[in-house]
Order: C-alpha cells, then structure tokens, then sequence
C-alpha cells in the first residue's frame, strides 16, 4: 500500500523519488579525471547544449565535466584542485560513500577487466565470484571506489 503525501505529511511515499538524477565526485585533476570516465570507461560526455544550462559557465571555464551513464545517470565532476589526497592506504575510506557500482552484460564482464588492466588502473579487488554475480573494484584518479559488475550468467 502506497501511502500519499497528504495521508503522512513527515515522509516521502515509496515512488515519489524517481531515479539518481546525478552523482558529483570532486576531482583534483580534470584532464585525467575526463579520460578516466570518458576514453577508460567509455560514458559519453555532455557538451554544447547537452550541457545543463545551469552549469554552462562552469563547463566553459573547465571548473565542471558532466557524464552520462547509458542508464541516464549523469557524474559532474566539479574541478577542486586543492582536493587532499586519497588516503595512501588504499584499504582506509577517506569518505562515507563506499562504492559506485556500474552495471555490464555478463558477456563484456571479462572484457572491462581487461581494459582496465591495459590502462593501467590498479585492481583494489577482484575480479570475484559471488552468487550475486561477478565484480572488480577500482579507484578513479582521485581515489574514489568504482565496480563493474555483472549478474550471473545463465
């Protein structure tokens, strides 16, 4: 039962929050920060008049990158070069977030991990087998957690 905003003013009612408009990652190094998401990954950077207008200024200026997910989940890099290190020990989360998480057909599973190894980005875990399905995890230029995963195959 879905309860409506005039029944229970204090909550929001299951449904009411449609989707993950954005995630924004402050970075420390654009330049590689927009290869890493773009050429590494693969997600479509927005430019021209894909660009939100509210951050055409910020783009302009390279203060901000946005990508998209095919999903349609957009990553803003907001451009911090004073943004202190991650911590040295890999292991040690320097933020509350813990991961995000990209989803891949189980059939380009092997073909990310390598990928990521021709790139030269550094494998933090995996790749591992779990009943929920396969993943790797590693570190954007800044440091923060990624995963690819993938359901299992049938």
């Amino acid at each position: 039962m879905t309860v409506s905003p005039t029944q229970n003013p204090t909550c929001l009612a299951a449904g009411m929050l449609r989707r993950v408009h954005h995630v924004a990652f402050n970075v420390k190094d654009m330049h590689a920060s927009r290869y890493f998401y773009g050429k590494i990954l693969g997600l479509h950077e927005l430019t021209g008049e894909e660009v939100p207008k509210t951050l055409k200024k910020l783009v302009e200026e390279g203060k901000v990158a946005n990508f998209v997910t095919p999903g349609g989940t957009v990553i803003d890099l907001f451009w911090e070069p004073d943004l202190s290190p991650p911590d040295p020990d890999p292991k040690r989360a320097f933020t509350r977030a813990n991961h995000l998480a990209f989803d891949i057909d189980p059939t380009l599973f092997d073909r990310a991990v390598e990928v990521l190894k021709q790139n030269q980005v550094a494998i933090a875990r995996g790749p591992v087998t779990r009943p929920t399905g396969r993943g790797i995890y590693f570190s954007d230029p800044d440091g923060f957690l990624l995963e690819i995963r993938c359901n299992p195959e049938d």
